[in-house]
């Protein structure tokens, strides 16, 4: 049986971690803060005090942190676990970072008789944890047919070209995600400053054009104004910002996805919103609209 390592254990790692032990697999945790790591003993999980320790002897180390900098630091820093790692294991690094990034670590890993995958994901704790994650894949072919049992358990994988090019599949992701986001924002506070009911507005239009995963999960989490995190805002300010960088170094802009970053700048500094789910960009719209609100429900913030 093919041996897993899992580095970073958070509101994503530790949901992909069941799913792989309930895959049969066997899983090496870690985490930097240890308790994290430590509540996957009970679903059969070995625990590792470091990072190194966590991959030693696995065929597949898995990375799920916060950005670039942590994975780097996990990788080639002092105790990485690329130096840990037996020649011919595979890294596959389901973080969200920039694809330059990416690219740079698959040289750097390759150099070192590694092979490397990134594949980061889409569908927020939930798809964790229902093992119905969208994997955005980038990398060597035969790689990715290697690891294509590994992920199954996790979600849906599909390989989109070279190493780099998961992580520009994720930002394209994230673009869509922020702009729609926003704009079913608008479209409930719109309905609710006009004297519509929002919440029946949102259920006649499920089944048209203006149908999505973000009207459905978002939408409803705007209606009942529970703002408890799936995904933060401050990562998808990070993610939008990566999207933005990877813009320019392309020579294009993206005027929308600009006006979705800053204003999820102002929730997360103007309005105290860094670790509220992303769904809050209402509030920040709500804001600036001088009172409108959608619904009647209090607000369920994160603690």
């Amino acid at each position: 049986m093919t041996r897993l390592a899992l580095l970073g254990t958070g509101l994503m790692g530790a949901p992909m971690a069941r799913r792989l032990l309930g895959g049969g697999f066997p899983v090496a945790v870690w985490n930097r803060t240890l308790e994290k790591a430590e509540a996957l003993a009970a679903d059969g999980a070995t625990v590792a005090t470091t990072a190194a320790a966590a991959v030693a002897g696995a065929d597949v180390a898995i990375t799920m942190l916060s950005d670039g900098a942590a994975v780097e630091d996990a990788l080639f820093g002092a105790g990485g676990v690329a130096a840990a790692l037996a020649p011919g294991a595979l890294v596959v690094d389901m973080s969200s970072i920039p694809p330059a990034t990416a690219r740079d670590h698959a040289a750097r890993l390759a150099a070192m008789g590694l092979r490397h995958l990134d594949a980061p994901v889409s569908g927020g704790t939930r798809g964790a944890a229902e093992g119905t994650l969208a994997i955005m894949v980038g990398g060597d072919l035969a790689a990715f047919d290697e690891a294509a049992p590994v992920f199954a358990p996790m979600g849906r994988a599909l390989r989109v070209g070279p190493s780099g090019a998961g992580q520009l599949a994720k930002l394209a992701n994230q673009v869509i995600v922020g702009v729609t986001i926003g704009a079913v924002a608008e479209a409930l506070l719109l309905a609710a400053a006009g004297g519509a009911d929002p919440a029946a507005v949102r259920e006649a239009i499920r089944g048209g054009f203006a149908g999505s995963r973000i009207l459905e999960e978002h939408g409803r989490r705007m209606i009942e104004r529970d703002f408890r995190p799936g995904g933060k805002v401050k990562t998808q300010v990070k993610d939008l910002e990566t999207a933005l960088a990877a813009a320019a170094e392309s020579g294009v802009t993206l005027p929308l996805t600009q006006d979705a970053r800053d204003r999820f700048v102002t929730l997360r500094d103007a309005l105290g919103g860094a670790d509220y789910d992303h769904a809050a960009l209402l509030l920040q719209l709500e804001a600036a609209a001088g009172g409108a609100r959608v619904g009647t429900a209090q607000d369920t913030l994160p603690t």
